[in-house]
């Protein structure tokens, strides 16, 4: 396969926002979102986005921060369905002329979230989501090829919900993780109860198995770099900690202060208590 150059990469965050919602998280903190990662990996001329934010006036941020490169985006990818990773891909692959893909299970998944949309979505953030109608089509043997490089959609299973992928950048020992890794950020663990987390442990090795030196997380604290190593062992110990304290506690209030105890560097804990309040639902 020939190349015209190297790639590179570049991550845009997309800071928190407040949920519209009147109670606060039992620590005190006002209920947000988790700051979104966004990662545009570029050659000389032609670009991929990874995982398009949550509500249009971020599509539009990211937009122009796209627009500013120069670079001709041509492909527009989702590692999940969770909405915070594709809803604006519309707006976006509109304002580029860029073609969405996903793997085949992230597509179901993306119907799922649609119909979840007028319960979660739209109640937490009203009238901040465009119109997402799911657009994404699979591509032949999950690969794109991005000026030469292949790059390469590994469908993992079950993370913090079904039917991931993460996208393979061997040419930037890169992997685009959505949220099978996170970075300095509360994960989201309202879906892994009965074997979940065993299954995203699994999903985590597959991970491994691709021997990054850098992951750009769904997640991720800013003031942290992409160390693969550093995040893949922390997502573990973090899934271990929920595994340990669940275990010793009765009530989702016990084990939100343990964890938090255990995690006291960690961005937005209403990640945490949302999830904390499922698991003991």
């Amino acid at each position: 396969m020939s190349t015209s150059g190297p790639l590179a990469y570049e991550v845009f965050i997309a800071d928190p926002i407040p949920q519209d919602v009147t109670e606060s998280v039992p620590n005190g903190d006002r209920r947000m979102f988790s700051p979104l990662s966004v990662t545009l990996i570029h050659g000389e001329r032609d670009a991929v986005l990874v995982d398009p934010p949550l509500t249009s006036a971020q599509a539009e941020a990211v937009g122009d921060r796209v627009a500013s490169t120069g670079k001709n985006l041509t492909h527009i990818f989702a590692t999940h369905g969770h909405g915070d990773h594709w809803f604006t891909a519309g707006l976006l692959a509109e304002r580029f002329g860029a073609t969405v893909v996903a793997s085949e299970g992230t597509i179901a998944e993306m119907h799922r979230n649609v119909s979840l949309r007028p319960h979660f979505w739209d109640r937490l953030f009203p009238g901040q989501i465009p119109d997402a109608p799911v657009t994404a089509v699979t591509v032949p043997g999950n690969r794109l090829t991005l000026e030469g490089h292949e790059l390469r959609i590994v469908e993992v299973g079950h993370s913090d919900t079904d039917e991931t992928s993460v996208l393979h950048v061997p040419g930037l020992d890169l992997v685009v993780a959505g949220d099978v890794i996170y970075n300095g950020v509360h994960q989201y663990l309202a879906e892994s109860a009965n074997g979940g987390r065993d299954a995203w442990r699994k999903a985590i090795a597959l991970v491994e198995d691709l021997r990054p030196r850098l992951i750009v997380t769904g997640h991720k604290n800013k003031e942290l770099d992409d160390d693969a190593d550093r995040a893949i062992a922390e997502t573990r110990r973090y899934l271990d900690a929920a595994d340990e304290l669940l275990a010793r506690h009765d009530d989702p209030l016990g084990f939100f202060h343990a964890m938090l105890e255990r995690f006291p560097d960690r961005l937005n804990p209403g990640a945490l208590w949302g999830g904390a309040v499922a698991l003991y639902r």
